[in-house]
């Protein structure tokens, strides 16, 4: 891999792009006078753009996504072998990538049981929400249809996981939502200040005490499930404080309410376990996932639930109601679990949740002296290779820095070859965290080599 491309072939890439594409999350108006970025090949840590500039990619594909890094022959191979056996057919039947990967899946989770293949997170989402409301109709004449959300979450892009969405610019101008989802306070502690009457101490069980207090309000008789983020991700990269996933787990219990703990990020190693509820010992009833599960080489995601969910929609054959009347046209692609065997096999066999952990360390303490150095930086938080640095104006106010600044930072990273994201268009006034994903398979001078590219934009954009 040499970043050498074919200038003219390139050329006409650009231009069809130019014409054609719809780009995600980006202003198109720049395109009028400036080339779209193509990224042409990737390998490893690095891809390649078309004017052949190398990049270090920092941001996993730019979504926390390509796990185990770019160029994975065998993964590649797997999905070519499995696609010329058999491309597809409806989960109302079942296929061999599909039963095998569900098994081995399973073996990671203890206490579920279930697995229901659907084509993106959004829609993973989606089904687990049906699930709960076909589950109040039948268990609960209907009454338990409230689901609970957290400010700063975020559960993907459709109308229904949007109503479910704790980021208000990700939401303005598409409403209006689905009834009957109702949002919570948020569990930073960094910004704990912006929530009246939080101590200075136990801020984590008081900030689950929050959830309770908004269920009793509702009425305990109307909520059905809590959906939460193990690590919230797009809304700052927040890590909950010690005592509240305890707490969230009491409360559930105590008034019959089914959690939701969304990992599309988090999943399949990110946080340096399998799943991010696991570094904290929640026990859910469902768990969504996406992203990571083939990193990114195949379309997938699932649903995971347990036996006690799974048994509602069996317990009465005589009711033609009484099963989950719900389809996922492309979570009958047999290319998706095929990928994510061999990714699995990959992370066990190259041992990539520990050095993830170990490698998460270094970034966190590398981060942590550019904190020492950069006044700039407010905060640093994550787990594994999932982290962020918050960027503020004035760090005894903790008031944000200008989002044009926090976006000159990513830009002057880019300039040098290094990818890094920043939180966009998610909380209004907020846009202020620089995000970092890393492939699981990043060594010591990869992370020394991102910092070092934010160490000097730091000096360059604030002086």
């Amino acid at each position: 891999m040499d970043g050498t491309f074919n200038e003219n072939d390139l050329s006409r890439i650009v231009e069809a792009d130019r014409a054609h594409i719809w780009h995600h999350l980006i202003q198109h108006k720049p395109f009028e006078t400036n080339d779209p970025r193509i990224i042409v090949e990737g390998k490893g840590m690095r891809v390649w753009d078309q004017k052949g500039k190398e990049h270090l990619d920092a941001v996993s594909g730019g979504v926390w996504t390509v796990n185990v890094g770019y160029g994975r022959e065998s993964i590649c191979k797997a999905v070519y072998d499995q696609l010329m056996k058999l491309c597809y057919f409806a989960q109302s039947a079942g296929s061999i990538p599909g039963a095998i990967f569900a098994e081995k899946l399973i073996e990671k989770m203890p206490g579920m049981s279930r697995v229901y293949y659907t084509n993106s997170g959004s829609e993973a989402n989606e089904k687990a929400f049906k699930m709960v409301r076909q589950i109040a109709h039948k268990r609960y004449g209907g009454k338990k249809t409230k689901i609970l959300y957290r400010d700063r979450d975020y559960h993907g892009s459709t109308l229904a996981a949007m109503s479910a969405g704790g980021q208000d610019e990700r939401n303005a101008q598409y409403g209006p939502f689905a009834p009957d989802f109702v949002r919570v306070p948020h569990c930073m502690e960094y910004r704990k200040h912006e929530l009246d009457g939080a101590p200075e101490e136990n801020f984590g069980e008081w900030a689950a005490d929050q959830i309770e207090a908004v269920i009793l309000r509702e009425g305990p008789d109307t909520v059905g499930a809590l959906c939460l983020e193990p690590v919230t991700a797009g809304g700052g990269v927040i890590e909950a404080p010690e005592g509240y996933w305890q707490r969230v787990q009491e409360i559930c219990k105590k008034y019959d309410i089914l959690l939701h703990i969304d990992e599309v990020v988090c999943g399949v190693g990110r946080t340096g376990t399998w799943f991010g509820y696991q570094q904290y010992g929640i026990k859910p009833d469902f768990v969504t996932m996406a992203k990571g599960v083939a990193s990114g080489y195949a379309a997938i995601a699932c649903m995971v639930t347990t036996e006690e969910v799974f048994n509602m929609f069996k317990d009465n054959a005589d009711d033609p109601l009484n099963y989950f009347r719900d389809i996922s046209t492309f979570g009958g692609c047999t290319a998706g679990p095929a990928a994510a065997i061999e990714n699995m096999r990959i992370i066990e066999d190259e041992n990539l949740l520990a050095n993830c952990a170990a490698m998460g360390d270094r970034m966190m303490g590398n981060l942590q002296a550019l904190m020492e150095k950069h006044k700039v930086i407010g905060d640093v938080r994550g787990k594994g290779l999932f982290l962020g640095a918050e960027l503020v104006a004035d760090r005894a106010t903790k008031e944000p820095v200008d989002e044009k600044l926090a976006q000159a930072v990513v830009a002057d990273c880019m300039a040098q070859g290094v990818i890094i994201g920043v939180t966009n268009r998610s909380v209004p006034g907020k846009n202020n965290t620089l995000c970092f994903s890393p492939a699981l398979i990043a060594t010591a001078d990869d992370i020394d080599q991102i910092t070092d590219a934010v160490d000097g934009a730091l000096g360059r954009v604030f002086g």
